[in-house]
Formats: C-alpha cells, sequence, structure tokens
C-alpha cells in the first residue's frame, strides 16, 4: 500500500535544494506519493533545474516561510501561509498520511500540536530519536519538544517509546531506562524521583535510572529524560563526534606513516562514519501528536530528507498512533498509577 507524504519543501539549513534532491532519492526507492509542500516558484526551479516533467510531484503552495530563528508560537500564529502551518493542517484533515520537516524545531512542534492535536490522553509530545549504542540503536526521547515537564510528560514519554521500539524496532519487550545524576532512585530532582516510582509501578520493563555515560552503551533501549537535557546531551554528543574526528584525521596526516595506515584503514572509517552520521537514521519521530510527523536535523542533506521520509512510511504502516494510545489507556488507568499521579 502506498501513502502520501507531505514534504516541508521551504525548512532547513539548506532548503531546498537538499531536500529536493532528497524528494528524488526517496522516489527512486519508494512506491509513496510525495507531496512537496512550500514556495511554488522555488519547487518549480527545482523541476526545471532536473530537466523532470512538472507533474513528477504534486505541489502544495505555501509561500510564507519560518526562518529558523524565529519564534515559534509567534510564527505559527502569524505565518498562516507557512510550509509547517500548512503542512500541519493537511494532515489533520488526512490530505496527507504524514508531514515530514527540517524546517525550525520549535516551530514544527508547535504546529503540530495546535493544528493536527495530541493523541487522546497525551499531554505533551516529545521528539524521539534514535541513537547509535554498542549494542545497536535507543530511542531517547525527548530531545527538545518539552523543557519544562511533569512528571506525567515523562512518564507517558517512555510509554510511547516503548511502543514504538516494539512496533517499528521490532523488539518485543523493550527495556526503559531514566536519565539521571546517578543510579541510585534517590538521585536528582522531585519530579524525576516521582517519574521513578510511576515507572517502577507500571507494567513497563523499566531498568531504573541511567547516568549520561550510559547513553551510548547499549544499557537500554528507550532512554527517558525532559527535552532540555536531551537536547544538551544530543549537542554535546554531535560536537564530541565531529571534533574527535576532526583530531585523528589531523594526527593520520602529520607523517607519512600515517597517510599510508590511513588507506589501509579506510574502509573501516567509512563505515565508522555512517555508524554515527545522523543521516543515516532519517528524522526524528514527534511521538503524541494525533498524526506522523517527523521532525528532521536543521543540516539535513539529501540522504537524510529520503531516511526521513522512509521512517514517515514506516510509522503509517504500522499504525503507530492507534498503539500508542491503546497502551497509554491500559497503563494509566492502572489504579497504583492513578493514586501515585494523584500524590
Amino acid at each position: 500500500m502506498s501513502y502520501r507524504i507531505g514534504l516541508d519543501i521551504s525548512g532547513g539549513d539548506f532548503a531546498p535544494d537538499e531536500i529536493f534532491k532528497g524528494a528524488l532519492l526517496a522516489k527512486k526507492e519508494l512506491e509513496d506519493k510525495i507531496v512537496l509542500i512550500g514556495v511554488k516558484e522555488e519547487i518549480q526551479q527545482q523541476i526545471k533545474k532536473y530537466n523532470l516533467d512538472k507533474n513528477t510531484f504534486e505541489i502544495i503552495e505555501a509561500p510564507e516561510k519560518i526562518s529558523m530563528g524565529e519564534s515559534p508560537a509567534v510564527a505559527v500564529r502569524k505565518k498562516k501561509g507557512s510550509s509547517l502551518t500548512i503542512g500541519s493542517k493537511l494532515l489533520k484533515e488526512k490530505k496527507i498520511d504524514a508531514f515530514v520537516s527540517c524546517g525550525n524545531t520549535g516551530a514544527c512542534v508547535c504546529a503540530a500540536t495546535l493544528n493536527v492535536g495530541l493523541i487522546e490522553g497525551i499531554e505533551r509530545p516529545g521528539i524521539a530519536l534514535k541513537v547509535p549504542t554498542k549494542r545497536g540503536v535507543s530511542l531517547l526521547i525527548d530531545v527538545g519538544a518539552n523543557i519544562d515537564p511533569k512528571p506525567i510528560h515523562l512518564f507517558q514519554y517512555g510509554i510511547m517509546a516503548s511502543v514504538y521500539y516494539r512496533l517499528v524496532l521490532n523488539k518485543k519487550n523493550p527495556t526503559v531506562g531514566l536519565l539521571n545524576i546517578g543510579e541510585e532512585e534517590t538521585k536528582g530532582p522531585d519530579y524525576v524521583r516521582s517519574v521513578h516510582k510511576l515507572f517502577s509501578a507500571s507494567p513497563i520493563d523499566f531498568i531504573g535510572n541511567i547516568e549520561a555515560k550510559d547513553i551510548f552503551s547499549g544499557v537500554c533501549d528507550c532512554i527517558v529524560c525532559d527535552g532540555y537535557a536531551g537536547n544538551v546531551a544530543l549537542k554535546v554528543a554531535e560536537g564530541v563526534a565531529e571534533t574527535m574526528g576532526k583530531f585523528l584525521l589531523n594526527e593520520i596526516k602529520k607523517d607519512w606513516l600515517g597517510k599510508l595506515g590511513l588507506l589501509l584503514i579506510l574502509n573501516s572509517i567509512k563505515r565508522f562514519k555512517r555508524l554515527i552520521d545522523y543521516s543515516e537514521y532519517g528524522g526524528a519521530p514527534l511521538l503524541g501528536v494525533d498524526g506522523i510527523v517527523i521532525i528532521g536535523h536543521g543540516r539535513s542533506n539529501a540522504l537524510a530528507v529520503k531516511n526521513a521520509i522512509r521512517v514517515a512510511t514506516k510509522e503509517v504502516a504500522y499504525n503507530l498512533n492507534t498503539e500508542i494510545k491503546n497502551s497509554i489507556d491500559s497503563v494509566c488507568q492502572d489504579k497504583k498509577i492513578k493514586e501515585l499521579l494523584f500524590e
């Protein structure tokens, strides 16, 4: 079965060029229909640039743009003709099956929350990101949607992440850990300790607190944290990976033996780069909204855009949001959980 995937052609540091190239890559690999949402003239220029038929893509005009530096809530309310606003409304109206954007993350979260709405029972959406680990892949949630959460928000993140991991990443009973400053259940601020109690009383396979050093160890499948901590952890990891890579390359190039060795390990370095390259994993699902929304990295290249579209089609096929609602209803109606929520 093929789906209609809406793609924000105006969002991202390298829009519209890399976004359009990503759409072309996806079109070659997937049977789904890609609907380009953005400034019509810019899209037509890209079609002309690649000498394509004018009917290659369906185009939805969105004359306004929300830049990366704009205030999310203000921009979404003022710019009714933006690709983010129009894309999220198309999703609400079921005119597209999923929406993908590499634009302003805050504005994307805001537009989806306001225009699409939340799954019944969910209080806040969260951005879930796949991160490479020593044992495969872990899902980190939240990485930027909610920087001032309540215990119920983090608890629901864990439930949603567990459902996502089970369905999309195909593991029957994924484990969940809570990011904290120590492994002991008495560590951390009050709201984090409250979340620990909720998970401990739930049927979720909760392993307890984990520290930041364990994010990439693969100690658990799903890692729950607030959006501030998650975003900082993500940006630090990106910075360290890039810097260490440059340090290593500079040292290797300092003498002829190093340069010779580089030739011998070049394939290994390429495999390592693919392992830590965000573009290989596509975008991050915005879990909790009543529709499939994928948020790509602002620096997304064509490969990242293609993979984000692929992730979107996979989520639609698995009927993810229905499964999330069923799990939320089941877990949050438990007597013990209700008592802890009202303490």
